[in-house]
This record gives C-alpha cells, structure tokens and sequence, in this order.
C-alpha cells in the first residue's frame, strides 16, 4: 500500500492532471514503485489546520481547486491505493479544514500559520480589536488575501496596519497527525479548534473572529468554503456525496460527540474546551495499517494508544477503512472504547511514541 500526503508543496503526481486526461495504468504502477522504493523520510515539516465552528455547531471545509498545482492545504494521513482514475476524480471534490504549511517567513508560530491559511483561503480572519482597529472592508480583504498568498505583503504587516492581533489563544490544540516515516516527504499537522462569537462564550478567551460569509480565493487553491454540521458531513460520507478521508472523518466524528443540535451552547463549547486541553488535545497520532484485513475485508488502521500500538490490553483506538474502486475510502469505522477526556495516557502526546 501506499501513504499519500497532500500539502501546499507536496503535489500528488496526478492530481496535476486535468480530471479528463486520460490515465495509463502501467504508468500509474510505475508512480507507486518510485514512491515505494524512496530512500529513507525526512523530518516531518511543521503545518497547522483550523477547524471553524460557527454558532449553528456547523465546521468550515473547503474544496480544493482541482486545476492548482497541489491540492494545498490538505494535510491528511491515509492509506489508499492508486488504481484508476476514478480517485483522482474523487479527490477532485476533496473536503478539508482550511489550513498549510508552516512558513517562517509569514509566520511566527503554528496558531499563526492556521490563521493565515484560513483568512487565504476563506476570508475569514481570527483576530481581536481595539479602539484603533481598522477592521477593512470586504473588497480591501480579499486584495490582502491574494497580496500574502502571494507573498507580496507580509501577514503581521497588514495587522499591523489595521492594529489588528491574532488571536491565538482562542485555539484550542485538536490532536496532532504525522505523515508514517513510510514516505519520504512527510508532514506533522497541529490541528485546531476555535468557535465564532455569536454564542456565548463563558470561560473561553473573549476573541473577535470576522463574521462574514466564507468565500473561497479566487480559484487558486479553492473553489468553495462553506459550513456544513459534523453530523450532516458524515452522513453526507456515508451517502458517498461527501470525499472526507479518514483524519477528518476522525475529527468531525469526534465533534459530532458533542455539538449536536444546530444551536451553539456554552455546556458544548466548555465540552470541546476540556477536551482539547486535555490529553486528547495533545494526542499525537501517526496512522499505519495492521497486516491483513478485518473480517469483512477492510484496512484497519491504528491510532496512538491501541493496543496494537503500545496501549493496554483491549484497548482500541482505530478506524476500519474500506477503500472502493479506485483506492478511495467508501466506508470508515472509528472504534474508540475508552474515555477520550480520562484515559488518555501522556505517551500519547509524544512524536516519538511507541507504534
């Protein structure tokens, strides 16, 4: 099998080609060999993805842009198998948490590089404001957005401008995922949670994101952005009208626990709250796949704690794949059977914890 990672400078090989373009299987076998047989990996690079809850308990995902060079952003671990080209179809409508690569340029920490990557990509901004703030109007954004994205102004610089101040304590810290040591080009995502503020928010930092609709950035890496609830973006997978590969599916069946019901509460935000900062929040999760199937014939992949991994006996910590035509995932299973807010042991939060 072969572990696919996409990133802003990790292309997949043909996800470069136009959805019509017709593909040789001999040429695809020949793609996963070179890959395969890649010398050893290099460390992981630091990228960061933010999920967005709203006050309707809906999260915010994007589509990439099939037509870019790499489906940037989309930082996800998975075992799949390049067979056809109904998955590059597939992964054509792929949805992600807005998010990309750490870069030291723009950025001067993770929680930086999850806020700029979403305000690119979807025009939202997690900022706080003073008297002297200067919040732009929609139009002076959207310039700004293609300005950094561009690399042709700095991020803290148009804050600075409009003394605007990110705000990275409203992140809250939603495990983290590594690229196996399988592939050479690997990446180690920090993901987030943050709440918009129209509900209320009683022991959580008093930030002001924008609120303004998503818009995705002129087709440059995304063609939509939209806010969809957990619940309805699995059942959406399940219909197979919705492409979530299983980092995400993980992340929306873990808030699906908690933000039922299509009103934002404080119990469900001090919920989410105490779980991110505790050993959940600082899981480090570095997926691979058990020999042989399950007994209907899926992957099974483990995650951090099972006991396949180094956690006590009976523990599972897993997800039960089953990828269709096309090496793209049709059906995921979590199976989780200890409490995610007491039972989590600290190895887990390690990047070097035992596989």
């Amino acid at each position: 099998m072969l572990l696919v990672a996409f990133s802003r400078s990790s292309p997949l090989h043909c996800c470069r080609i136009h959805p019509t373009t017709v593909i040789r299987r001999s040429h695809l076998a020949r793609t996963m060999t070179t890959r395969a047989t890649r010398p050893s990996p290099s460390e992981p690079r630091p990228s960061a993805s933010l999920i967005i809850v709203n006050p309707q308990n809906e999260v915010l995902l994007v589509q990439r842009n099939p037509k870019a060079g790499t489906f940037a952003g989309a930082h996800v671990c998975l075992y799949l198998v390049l067979a056809d080209v109904a998955l590059l179809r597939s992964l054509l409508s792929l949805q992600v948490f807005p998010g990309g690569n750490y870069d030291s340029k723009q950025d001067d920490s993770l929680a930086m590089t999850a806020i700029r990557e979403t305000f690119e990509e979807t025009g939202l901004l997690v900022t706080s404001t003073s008297r002297d703030s200067s919040l732009p109007d929609d139009a002076e954004l959207d310039v700004a957005r293609e300005a950094i994205h561009s690399q042709k102004q700095l991020f803290r610089d148009f804050l600075a401008k409009h003394h605007l101040t990110l705000d990275t304590d409203a992140l809250l810290p939603f495990t983290q995922w590594i690229t196996p040591p399988t592939q050479a080009r690997r990446f180690h995502t920090q993901f987030y949670v943050t709440f918009l503020d129209a509900a209320p928010s009683t022991g959580f930092t008093s930030g002001q994101k924008q609120d303004r609709l998503p818009t995705p950035d002129g087709g440059q890496e995304v063609i939509a952005a939209r806010f969809i609830h957990p619940s309805l973006a699995i059942s959406d997978f399940q219909a197979r009208k919705l492409p979530i590969f299983p980092p995400q599916y993980y992340l929306l069946h873990t808030l699906a626990e908690f933000l039922q019901g299509s009103s934002n509460t404080r119990d469900q935000r001090a919920q989410v709250e105490r779980l991110a900062l505790g050993g959940f929040g600082k899981m480090v999760i570095q997926p691979r796949a058990l020999a042989g199937k399950d007994d209907v014939g899926r992957t099974v992949l483990i995650y951090a704690g099972d006991e396949a991994s180094g956690g006590p006996t009976g523990r599972m910590h897993r997800a039960h794949v089953n990828f269709g035509k096309g090496g793209f995932p049709v059906e995921i299973e979590v199976k989780r059977n200890f409490d995610i807010f007491t039972e989590i042991e600290p190895h887990v939060g390690k990047k070097d914890a035992k596989l």
